[in-house]
């Protein structure tokens, strides 16, 4: 039997770079695991979160903002950096290139490389062109949910699916452009634990 480390399916993994960077849109921050503070859900992410580690972190932070609802709708391009550590060992990581919504000219917030030791961080800005126009917040926000509500198999138009996120968290609403991003996150808060629960025998 042949041995092998098996990327985790659930998220995005440097090794997914290895053909070149990526650009996504924000569509929701939740609470990470013990291996990462913070889940970051992107549009365009297939299902599978970006776990920052605390460097790319504090990029996001001191660009963006520490309110993620803010985020939803910004985009940012990632791509594999193969003289990521982790410990001893040189393994490679997920890092940022471009970020939207940041200084036209560019940005250089500070990292920490090791202990006590900080330098800049170079990162570009992610220009809208008329072929590729900014996502609204909403939009993102709600393709994150149809895609969680379809994940976990309900079925339905829009329309159908709108209604469904109303009944999880006791709301009506007539488009989605009205839902709150407190009441989105609760939305996918929700979905996500019905479908993680084992059926009962």
């Amino acid at each position: 039997m042949k041995v092998a480390v098996k990327p985790r399916s659930d998220q995005w993994n440097a090794d997914d770079f290895t053909g070149g960077p990526r650009t996504f849109t924000i569509a929701g921050v939740r609470k990470g695991t013990a291996e990462a503070l913070y889940d970051v859900e992107l549009v365009e992410g297939e299902g599978r979160v970006w776990r920052p580690p605390n460097g790319m972190l504090s990029v996001l932070i001191q660009l963006w903002g520490d309110e993620s609802p803010a985020w939803v709708g910004r985009r940012v391009t990632l791509f594999k950096d193969p003289s990521v550590r982790f410990g001893k060992e040189v393994l490679g990581g997920i890092r940022i290139s471009h970020m939207s919504d940041i200084d036209p000219k560019g940005a250089s917030p500070s990292i920490t490389v090791s202990r006590g030791q900080r330098r800049p961080y170079t990162v570009k800005p992610l220009l809208e062109t008329p072929a590729e126009p900014a996502t609204e917040p909403w939009r993102a926000q709600w393709q994150a949910i149809t895609n969680a509500l379809t994940a976990a198999g309900y079925e339905g138009d829009g329309k159908a699916l709108l209604a469904t996120a109303g009944q999880v968290v006791g709301a009506i609403w007539d488009h989605p452009n009205k839902i709150t991003p407190e009441d989105a996150q609760r939305v996918l808060a929700a979905v996500r634990e019905d479908n993680t629960q084992e059926p009962t025998e």
